[in-house]
């Protein structure tokens, strides 16, 4: 789970990296990687939900 979670927080890294360089510097390219960005942390947030639950029931 730990691993998860430091996986999250890279991905959540890279979406504010790529989100101030699309706001501040107007980096066209810097959005579609921020939305690329989002898709990754919906997914690792599904798996954390699926696997905080897996460790509720222990």
């Amino acid at each position: 789970m730990k691993d998860l979670v430091a996986k999250i927080n890279a991905e959540i890294e890279t979406f504010k990296t790529e989100s101030e360089s699309l706001i501040d510097k107007g980096f066209k390219a810097a959005g579609a990687r921020a939305r690329k960005s989002t898709l990754e942390i919906e997914k690792l947030l599904k798996e954390f939900r699926k696997v905080s639950i897996e460790e509720s029931k222990k």
